[in-house]
């Protein structure tokens, strides 16, 4: 019998309520069908406002809180913004409208977001691109300071404020404008970074441009007008003359000579001045001041005339003589051959200092050309109108050096006074190539007066004449073949100079400065010397050391010579004698005669044995 596997069937559980259609309503409520559905979402949505993320938007406050503002912007749900945005509405309340920017229409969490602090940027950015174009004026707060200047809220946006465009002039202390409303210009705009660079000092040059263009609409040549010391340099003064600057040069502020404005004038002082040139093209204004008082010259007192003395201030100093300031404006020349008598050349800078005051007399005076040649000397009698009372011929002096030339000394003895000794009348004894190597600018020299030319004004001076001529008596001392020692001092391209004894000097050839080694004598040596010239009216000695040893050759020779012819002779009289008193030769005789005849043989060859 087959088995059978098959499971018996479980009969289904029936619910209570599986035959309920729950698609009806209880309360007899219609079903929409997908098409109504739709129709009726339509019209839902449409109650509500299409807005997109970016958008501004106006808004109604329906609540507020400790931390945040509630808006309805007429969207599905209403926005929470921060409390901190509308600081700048500090009566904010309900039903109030606002504007404020969508940032997105539903985060993260849902929740539409809302900003009116960028809505007031993105406004406030628009407004400010909108002035720049126009170039208005806008105002704004200064909120803070930063690195170069200063940070201005314009329209609820920070803008930047550089320090040079503060003001015309610079500032120094920026915590003066914090908090304080102002009034600017948008100069510069960056719209990729949104930022704006505004200016106060553009608004204060475009009212001084105003100013300027209208007072230079009425500027006159001529015409006085009212000015500030603004600015004080080394070549003259701006004044400010109410909005235009005008330029007072240092030589329009007085008749007299100023070195620097500050002299005479002072920052902000007030002073009119008279219009000389103006330039509309480049704004250029001169002024002047001096020129309101009549020119010096012309109001020149009776007083000042040729012959009188008068007192001045160096002014000026000039390679041909000074000018002195009589009084502002009225200048004299007193030209280098009216500071001395004396006939030398004079240099006014050393006669002179800038400033100092001098008295001198009028020579000359022009008030027509405004020329006045001026005299220092003429103060005082010419003292070469009496030169041979006080200086007569071969009398003494000491003066004093005043300027050395390579070919004299000026000596001055008295003011007006002086003359030059020539370097030939410096020593008896040495030759100098230049003065200075005898005396310098300012030493005082005894001299002699040898001549006096009162018509050229010169006196011939000498100073070796204090002395007896040492050549006189050293002829016989320093005779030629006289030996003497001396001392290298000098070593020149055709010899040496020789120090000898009683202060003379010498001069020895290359030649003659040969050793008998072979050598030189050499700078600084001291040797044997001897003279082989000597020229009194030259003053020269010329030296050799080559002929003292030379000499000693020679001699030694000449001695050997000497010695030698003596011998012969004496032989050969030995042998007349002999044969005068021999008549008859012998053997014997005959050899002695050999022999002497021997030795005369000899002798006449120059060989002795």
């Amino acid at each position: 019998m087959e088995e059978n596997n098959t499971l018996p069937t479980t009969p289904a559980e029936v619910s209570a309520h599986d035959d309920f259609d729950w698609s009806i309503d209880k309360r007899n409520v219609a079903r929409y069908s997908n098409e109504e559905k739709n129709k009726y979402d339509s019209v839902y949505e449409g109650t509500f406002k299409t807005i997109t993320d970016g958008e501004m938007i106006e808004g109604v406050v329906v609540g507020l809180t400790k931390t945040d503002v509630v808006l309805n912007i007429g969207f599905k749900s209403d926005g929470l913004i921060s409390l901190n945005e509308f600081r700048d509405i500090p009566g904010l309340k309900q039903g109030d409208v606002v504007e404020v920017l969508v940032v997105e229409k539903e985060d993260r969490e849902g929740h539409l977001h809302l900003s009116r602090k960028q809505a007031r940027i993105n406004r406030a950015w628009e407004r400010i691109v909108e002035v720049h174009k126009t170039g208005d004026v806008v105002t704004g707060i200064v909120t803070s300071k930063t690195k170069g200047g200063l940070i201005v809220d314009i329209y609820g946006m920070e803008t930047f404020l550089p320090g040079s465009q503060i003001d015309v002039k610079p500032v120094t202390d920026y915590d003066q404008f914090l908090n304080k409303t102002m009034e600017f210009k948008v100069v510069k705009i960056n719209e990729t970074i949104k930022n704006a660079v505004v200016s106060h000092k553009a608004l204060i040059e475009s009212d001084l441009e105003a100013q300027r263009m209208e007072i230079m609409g009425k500027l006159e040549k001529g015409q006085v007008l009212e000015g500030t010391i603004k600015n004080l340099t080394d070549f003259g003064a701006f004044l400010d003359l109410g909005g235009v600057d005008g330029l007072l040069y240092i030589t329009d502020i007085s008749w007299g000579r100023i070195k620097h404005p500050s002299e005479v004038l002072k920052l902000d002082q007030k002073l009119h001045v008279v219009v000389l040139d103006f330039d509309d093209e480049k704004r250029r204004i001169s002024l002047g001041l001096k020129q309101l008082t009549p020119h010096p010259w012309e109001t020149l007192p009776d007083t000042v005339q040729e012959g009188s003395v008068v007192k001045g201030r160096v002014v000026n100093i000039e390679d041909y003589g000074a000018f002195l300031e009589v009084m502002p404006g009225v200048e004299g020349l007193v030209h280098v051959s009216e500071i001395s008598w004396a006939n030398t050349p004079v240099n006014a800078k050393d006669s002179f200092k800038d400033g100092e005051e001098c008295e001198a007399k009028i020579v000359t005076l022009d008030r027509n050309t405004r020329k006045m040649s001026l005299s220092i000397k003429q103060l005082t009698d010419d003292p070469w109108s009496t030169i041979e009372d006080k200086y007569p011929l071969n009398s003494r002096h000491s003066g004093l050096v005043k300027n050395i030339t390579p070919y004299g000394v000026f000596i001055e003895l008295e003011a007006g006074i002086g003359g030059m000794i020539h370097i030939s009348d410096l020593s008896w004894l040495k030759r100098f190539n230049n003065p200075s190597e005898y005396t310098r600018i300012g030493n005082n020299i005894d001299i002699v007066i040898l001549n006096i030319d009162k018509a050229n004004r010169k006196l011939q001076l000498g100073h070796k004449q204090l002395e007896e001529d040492p050549w006189n008596t050293l002829q016989d001392t320093f005779a030629i073949g006289s030996i003497h020692e001396g001392t290298v001092t000098r070593k020149e391209e055709k010899g040496a100079i020789i120090q000898l004894p009683y202060g003379l000097e010498g001069f020895a050839p290359n030649r003659h400065l040969a050793k008998e080694d072979g050598k030189n004598i050499v700078a600084d040596e001291t040797n044997q010397f001897m003279v082989i010239e000597f020229d009194r009216n030259e003053k020269r000695i010329v030296l050799s050391h080559a002929r003292i040893w030379e000499k000693t050759k020679t001699d030694a020779k000449d001695a050997e010579r000497k010695e030698k012819s003596a011998d012969a002779a004496k032989t050969s009289k030995a042998v007349k004698d002999v044969q005068g008193k021999v008549e008859k030769s012998t053997f014997g005789d005959l050899g002695v005669l050999a022999e002497l005849k021997k030795k005369m043989d000899g002798g006449e060859t120059g060989e002795v044995k």
